[in-house]
């Protein structure tokens, strides 16, 4: 059955106390840790896995985290096709789907890189990376390549069915909304199975329910959809 790829526009912005761990709880507390800390290690990390793992969420908690605490930071992604140049008042370097980096983008993050690491008046920055696959399968530079893979290194891994059932079941709960079985199996088949889609999804639907004083059934759904 087709998954339909879901973009609401609701739902507030990814933050690491929204971020379902599972199986990457150690790359979550090592991530949180680094964000919450004012003497931050300048060791830097690398987060790898496939679509749908949580990296992007990672990264972008972190950029929120970090606006929270008044500072600023690079962001690079693959779809910034002329990225600044280094900014000495950045406290992090944030680099997502380096994987998909062309040749200006791969070279700006080699020099980001490298001034990040370069203490300036005693102050090197943390670079925080992703991308799909691990350092060492990286179709990158070498510089660039090595370097991403020098310091902390997670592996994430996506969430197993049961485990996105039980996060949808307690989301729902906490918001004090019931999802019937065949409404859980409508949302897996139909939708995008990432997590962060899924949570958007059901933050749709509570707020339609709610207009539409009514509870939410597939055929909810269906009349939501139309109705966007």
């Amino acid at each position: 059955m087709k998954q339909i790829a879901l973009d609401i526009g609701l739902a507030t912005g990814p933050t690491l106390s929204s971020y379902f761990a599972g199986p990457n709880e150690a790359a979550l507390r090592h991530v949180q840790l680094w964000a919450a800390s004012p003497q931050r290690a300048p060791v830097p990390t690398y987060l790898w896995g496939d679509s749908g793992s949580g990296k992007t969420h990672l990264l972008k908690s972190v950029r929120e985290a970090l606006r929270e605490q008044g500072a600023s930071c690079g962001w690079l992604d693959a779809g910034l096709r002329e990225p600044p140049e280094f900014d000495e008042a950045w406290s992090a370097v944030l680099m997502d789907d380096v994987h998909l980096y062309n040749a200006e983008q791969q070279h700006q993050a080699f020099n980001w890189f490298v001034n990040a690491l370069t203490p300036s008046a005693g102050k090197p920055r943390w670079v925080l990376a992703a991308g799909e696959l691990p350092p060492a399968d990286l179709a990158l530079r070498e510089d660039l390549r090595t370097r991403l893979g020098w310091g902390h290194v997670f592996a994430l891994q996506v969430l197993d069915e049961p485990a996105r059932r039980a996060v949808l079941r307690q989301q729902a709960d906490a918001r004090g909304v019931f999802l019937g079985d065949e409404v859980m199996d409508f949302m897996l088949n139909r939708f995008s199975r990432d997590l962060g889609s899924l949570m958007q999804l059901l933050d749709h639907l509570d707020h339609y329910a709610l207009q539409t004083q009514r509870a939410i059934t597939i055929p909810l759904i269906k009349s939501m959809l139309e109705n966007e």
